[in-house]
């Protein structure tokens, strides 16, 4: 009896494995190697479609309210993931002004007013000089909103800078599929998380299982079993290391902000529903995810560039392969972390035993 033949996989990476192989999307990042931090904008030749969801119990976040589906605003121009904490908020306000500098914008009258959301990770605790007069976020927004590209750099740049998580350097990730609807679905993220993203040995990614082409080392999923059960940090203990004597940092210090986007044209409702079961992309890369201190937050965006014929059919399969994007993205950022100078915490790269 012959063996049944394989079928193809109904999703591969699009040919960059960025965000940006959703066609019509920029990705522009901008940091400062000195203040250990950045800030990463997505940008689109049009208006975008966008939602949120945030799972995680300490957010911080802009004009996010706005994107509930029961609100009036129907697009938005731009969205940032920054570093920074509550000061990264202001690196929105440095693509407002990149915006409306070319007159793009929600128009209200003569006012051009451009609508950027966004989301912040904490990296104040990371080594960097963080002793500035000025807030330096809202000239980085401007930065990363001048260099936007459709090839952009992943690893330790943009609001993965000075990411870190509770083992490794964390880092800006990104990586797509084109499914076999010619839909194509990219995940951007930051990923600061207070958990693991590998288990112990720091070998193996707790993403593994949903690896393409060796994407992320190739050192496959860990044999191991009851994984899971201790939660060491060696970011606490830096951490504490840093803060002042007799203190302790906060364990809210942490945060994975993520954009999944598509060019399937989508509602506000379904941007809704994708980006909460993106979420599953954070819990099966990260644990533990979605703690009360980390500010785990996805945007979905469409560009609505392609409308399909039965869009609630293909729902569920957009949100799946976002998730499966968002894990491999989260993967891929901390195995493309680079080490620099005063770094707390070394790179999945500086393992021992990451090419064993």
């Amino acid at each position: 009896m012959s063996p049944t033949p394989m079928k193809p996989d109904p999703m591969k990476p699009g040919p960059k494995n960025l965000i940006t192989d959703v066609p019509g999307l920029l990705v522009g990042n901008a940091q400062d190697e000195a203040l250990k931090s950045g800030t990463t904008v997505l940008l689109s030749a049009e208006p975008l479609v966008a939602s949120v969801h945030v799972m995680g119990g300490a957010p911080g976040s802009r004009e996010t309210d706005l994107l509930a589906p029961d609100k009036s605003v129907a697009k938005i121009d731009a969205l940032v993931l920054s570093g920074g904490s509550a000061f990264g908020l202001d690196a929105c306000s440095g693509v407002v002004d990149g915006l409306r500098a070319q007159g793009r914008g929600f128009a209200l009258g003569p006012a051009i007013i451009p609508l950027v959301p966004g989301a912040i990770l904490f990296d104040l605790l990371n080594g960097g000089d963080k002793d500035w007069q000025n807030n330096p976020y809202r000239a980085l927004g401007r930065a990363a909103f001048e260099t936007a590209s459709t090839d952009f750099a992943i690893g330790s740049h943009g609001a993965g800078t000075g990411a870190l998580t509770a083992m490794l350097k964390g880092g800006l990730g990104s990586a797509s599929f084109v499914l076999d609807s010619g839909v194509t679905v990219g995940a951007l993220v930051a990923a600061n998380p207070m958990g693991s993203v590998t288990t112990p040995g720091d070998r193996h990614f707790w993403a593994a299982p949903f690896e393409v082409d060796g994407e992320f080392g190739g050192a496959g999923p860990d044999s191991a079993a009851g994984l899971g059960r201790r939660l060491d940090s060696r970011k606490m203990q830096a951490m504490r290391d840093l803060a002042a004597a007799g203190s302790l940092p906060d364990e809210r210090g942490n945060t994975t902000i993520a954009i999944v986007a598509t060019d399937a044209a989508l509602s506000k409702a379904q941007c809704q529903r994708i980006a909460t079961a993106a979420h599953d992309g954070i819990g099966r890369a990260t644990v533990p995810a979605h703690a009360p201190g980390d500010g785990d937050l996805v945007f979905a965006a469409s560009t609505g560039a392609r409308s399909l014929s039965n869009i609630e059919a293909e729902l569920g399969n957009i949100g799946h392969a976002a998730a499966l994007c968002l894990s491999r993205g989260i993967a891929r950022a901390i195995y493309s972390a680079t080490p620099k100078e005063k770094d707390l915490l070394p790179c999945w790269s500086e393992n021992p035993h990451s090419s064993t």
